[in-house]
């Protein structure tokens, strides 16, 4: 098939082994495996695990670009890039010709580039009857893509190596919308004291901790709150999309006891940080959105759709058994719409015509 749509748990390694399929198969000779990620660090960590496990170096055999980084070479097979950075190609190479393989990953997320590709794509497969796409996600509408792509089969692939426990521990009484930062703190101290006292009892440590949040100011009051509870043999490290490459990689470095991981949506995708056994959901994130009342675009923090609180309770139960504590109750779980709203319609039509038109697509014809 041309076209292949896969979805699979969180845990299943659709991104670091569907590359590896497609090298078995014999692709990646005549052309490069493209291997796209939302995000710079997502593709960066994966670029390198992937190496790792290839047994080659970072740069010949697997690479990378990232927005000002290109870590590849004429020896590369396989080529990790961030949406943007394939849609960039298209102007320079409008029928991708160095491309033999393109895995679309997290397509779940809809976001602008991601949907601008699968638009793009669509009639490049047309053009291009050697060219082969996967498109991949934990918790993809695999109906909606598989008729988007004229009928193309899916591959579901169930089941994790071990099991996450889901357990709700609601901050808020019925007459609230949204804690405010004291009680959201409190909430997640009582969680971590709660994982550090079970330590105690079974006289183990039992895994490193991730913590969402939805800003950076969240991020930095929180760490500052948990520094001063002065947890034994505990180190707390943050995690968000402005963060120094330098900082960002401290959490996949092992350390002397528990790490607490406090990262905004960056780690609900693809990044896999390494001995995570407990996440701690707070179930909000700052989310784009298009104003008509004051005609700019914003950033309110709202609550996450079924599908985002599914992938942060992925992030655990890779190494060992998991538990996801969610902050808020399982009624509002369940009454949240099951898939984030995809961005183009949170955008203002205006900007999404005008980037269509600066990455040569306004006419989507090839």
């Amino acid at each position: 098939h041309q076209v292949l749509i896969v979805a699979g748990d969180t845990g299943s390694g659709k991104t670091t082994q569907l590359p590896k399929v497609c090298l078995q198969a014999g692709l990646g000779v005549r052309g490069l495996i493209g291997h796209t990620q939302p995000r710079r660090l997502a593709a960066i960590s994966v670029a390198n695990r992937i190496a790792e496990e290839l047994g080659c170096e970072m740069g010949t055999g697997v690479g990378s670009q990232v927005r000002f980084s290109d870590n590849t070479s004429a020896e590369s097979f396989l080529k990790l890039m961030t949406d943007g950075i394939l849609l960039a190609e298209i102007q320079q190479d409008k029928f991708l010709n160095k491309y033999e393989v393109l895995i679309i990953d997290e397509a779940h997320e809809r976001s602008l580039n991601i949907d601008f590709l699968l638009g793009f794509l669509k009639q490049l497969l047309k053009k291009r009857t050697d060219l082969k796409l996967i498109v991949t996600s934990a918790t993809i509408d695999v109906e909606k893509f598989s008729k988007h792509f004229d009928g193309a089969p899916v591959v579901a692939v169930s089941g994790r190596t071990y099991p996450v426990e889901t357990r709700y521990a609601p901050l808020l009484d019925s007459s609230q919308d949204q804690p405010d930062g004291d009680i959201q703190i409190n909430g997640i101290i009582k969680a971590v004291h709660e994982i550090a006292n079970s330590d105690i009892q079974q006289s183990k440590h039992s895994g490193d901790i991730l913590v969402f949040l939805s800003s950076e100011r969240e991020i930095r009051e929180t760490a500052t709150a948990l520094r001063k509870q002065k947890l034994r043999d505990t180190e707390v490290l943050p995690l968000y999309g402005r963060l120094r490459y330098s900082e960002q990689a401290k959490i996949f470095k092992p350390g002397r006891g528990r790490k607490i991981v406090l990262a905004t949506n960056v780690a609900e995708t693809s990044i896999t940080v390494p001995g995570i056994n407990y996440v701690i959901d707070t179930g909000l994130a700052r989310i784009s959105r298009y104003s008509l009342q004051s005609k700019v675009q914003r950033l309110p923090i709202e609550a996450i759709s079924q599908a985002s609180a599914n992938q942060r309770k992925g992030r655990c139960g890779r190494m060992a058994n998991g538990i996801c504590i969610r902050l808020y109750p399982e009624s509002d779980f369940t009454a949240r719409p099951l898939f984030t709203d995809p961005e183009i319609v949170r955008t203002n039509l205006a900007s999404v015509i005008l980037r269509m038109k600066y990455l040569n697509l306004h006419w989507l014809k090839i």
